[in-house]
């Protein structure tokens, strides 16, 4: 029996006009980032904030221009990084709505941090675009470190679990254990405690519950999960009347990997919008 975690309210009195203004400058942004070290930071957020956005009035991701925006919030988080580790002085060429853009060699940048590259790895998870999760899961972690982000360490070792998990590395028990271990209230330096335990956490454990493949533990946590992203999001009304929190990324992305894993996830939520999490879009978009 499967269980349900409603989503929290939230306006969408004015989320059409929202949406028109934020397709617009999205669009102005992917045709203008490639050399503009301005706009370079905006194209991941822009992008990622328009597919929340579009949850909103879509909150099981049935249109089509719901998943548009899913993918190319996943390809502008991948060309920036495929950007960062080309050869110097080279270019890369990335494929973002529907087009081929070219973009120089940047090396690490500022805003292509350890969480930068959390996010982007949970898009390529949700979107199943297994080239795109190779070659991040290649992205050498000292280039993260190189962005002078301040972060808990614990993050640094959530990236090599997931680097391990997806290139088959032996290694990756121990990965997982580091940073769950780093997660402690004692080992924390600059996480907010909330925000650790309600949102970045959570993530973690499903992945244990992947690795060890219970089904029965990997919905109990995946329930919890949501539970702890709805409470975080309605804290204050600032929060719940944000789109950053209505899908839940890493939970979704986790529950995409258990799906494809062979697990069949028991939970019902708009915060895991129905059509992301199976696939139904699977071959609309040449990625």
């Amino acid at each position: 029996m499967a269980t349900t975690v409603p989503r929290h309210e939230y306006p969408t009195d004015e989320v059409p006009e929202t949406l028109d203004a934020l397709a617009e400058t999205a669009n102005w942004i992917l045709d203008e980032f490639a050399d503009s070290p301005v706009l370079r930071p905006q194209a991941l957020s822009t992008a990622l904030t328009l597919a929340q956005q579009h949850c909103a009035v879509d909150p099981q991701a049935v249109k089509f221009e719901t998943w548009e925006a899913w993918v190319t919030a996943m390809q502008t988080g991948s060309a920036l990084f495929a950007a960062a580790t080309a050869p110097e002085g080279g270019t890369v060429t990335c494929r973002i709505k529907e087009r081929e853009r070219t973009l120089p060699a940047t090396g690490p940048e500022s805003h292509l941090h350890a969480g930068t590259w959390v996010t982007c790895f949970y898009l390529a998870m949700i979107c199943r675009d297994n080239d795109r999760l190779r070659r991040l899961a290649q992205v050498p972690l000292s280039l993260l470190r190189e962005s002078e982000a301040v972060f808990d360490e614990y993050i640094y070792s959530w990236v090599e679990a997931l680097q391990s998990f997806w290139l088959g590395r032996q290694d990756v028990g121990d990965k997982l254990v580091a940073a769950v271990d780093g997660t402690s209230p004692q080992a924390l330096r600059h996480a907010d405690a909330g925000l650790m335990s309600q949102i970045l956490y959570p993530p973690l454990i499903l992945l244990y519950r992947v690795i060890r493949r219970d089904p029965a533990e990997f919905n109990k946590a995946l329930a919890d999960a949501l539970r702890a992203h709805k409470a975080y999001w309605t804290a204050d009304m600032d929060r719940a009347a944000s789109a950053d929190g209505l899908v839940a990324l890493g939970p979704l992305a986790m529950a995409c990997l258990a799906r494809d894993q062979g697990i069949t996830v028991e939970v019902e939520s708009e915060y895991l919008p129905k059509a992301l999490l199976e696939y139904s879009w699977i071959g609309e978009i040449e990625y």
